[in-house]
């Protein structure tokens, strides 16, 4: 991730002259979605080295959820860049006579998407389970698509004059950045919202606790995600009496949690075993299934 970042940063100061020069729009664009790639994997990288960190007394889970701020950031900046780029791109439309140079924009765009194929084929080579590093490959392929737009549009203005295909390929651009941000930012507001992991269907999990012998109730069930690929369930379970009495609870403790790790992928779980006569001293609770 560092390589692919030292090499759009290189890359985004020449496309940045280079569309000055031809007064290209489209590459402007271009050049301002790989500032925000590259600030992506520059965010992605601290934010992985936040998530290293140890758990605290302060941050019981240590900082493994900077990653989805970092993420959720990703998206926000994507929806700015490709909101500047939209009102550029109508007031060209609008405008009457454009000039653009379509030789250099098909030039400057096919060593972008060489560019960007050898960026993203860096970045896949980290984990990308995590929705951090996802966000930052999303930016790249983007981006990918957006010089492969803007291959066209010079093309088009070389071989018929018409400079507002410059414009048209900005649009492009901005309707790829928002697709990228909506995705992201679905992705990250779900965990930050504590919505239940995907893959891990609750009245499934219910299904499975209730089948492990000596649980008669499942209730408080609740699931969610510290980061992407971590995620966490808690519940209380109402079980025989009897396995207060003959020692039976840490063996249930151990099928509760081996079901879960086989059947759900949770390797984080908490749960609080209880006979039912407990449920009357409890001042809210769901009924236990």
């Amino acid at each position: 991730m560092a390589c692919a970042l030292l090499l759009l940063a290189a890359f985004m100061v020449g496309e940045i002259v280079a569309a000055v020069l031809a007064n290209s729009l489209a590459l402007l664009s271009d050049a301002g979605h790989m500032l925000s790639d590259a600030g992506a994997i520059g965010a992605a990288l601290w934010a992985m080295r936040l998530a290293a960190r140890p758990e605290s007394s302060r941050w019981t889970f240590g900082l493994k959820r900077a990653e989805i701020l970092s993420a959720a950031a990703n998206g926000v900046t994507l929806l700015v860049v490709s909101g500047v780029v939209l009102v550029e791109a109508v007031r060209r439309l609008l405008s009457p006579h454009p000039d653009v140079s379509g030789g250099p924009v098909i030039v400057v765009a096919l060593v972008g998407c060489a560019v960007n194929v050898l960026a993203a084929w860096l970045i896949a080579r980290a984990d990308r389970s995590s929705l951090n590093v996802k966000g930052a490959y999303r930016h790249i392929l983007t981006d990918l698509y957006g010089f492969i737009g803007t291959v066209v549009a010079g093309v088009v203005i070389v071989t018929t004059g018409w400079a507002k295909a410059d414009a048209v390929a900005s649009l492009v651009v901005v309707a790829l950045m928002v697709q990228a941000s909506w995705g992201l930012l679905r992705d990250s507001g779900h965990i930050l919202l504590e919505g239940a992991p995907e893959g891990v269907d609750l009245a499934g999990v219910r299904a499975h606790l209730l089948g492990v012998d000596h649980i008669r109730g499942v209730h408080d069930l609740h699931a969610w995600s510290i980061t992407s690929g971590l995620p966490t369930l808690s519940a209380h379970l109402v079980v025989d009496d009897d396995c207060f009495t003959d020692g039976h609870t840490p063996a249930l403790l151990d099928a509760v949690q081996t079901c879960l790790a086989a059947h759900f992928d949770v390797e984080h779980s908490t749960f609080q075993f209880e006979p039912a006569s407990h449920l009357d001293h409890e001042s809210t609770h769901e009924p236990a299934h």
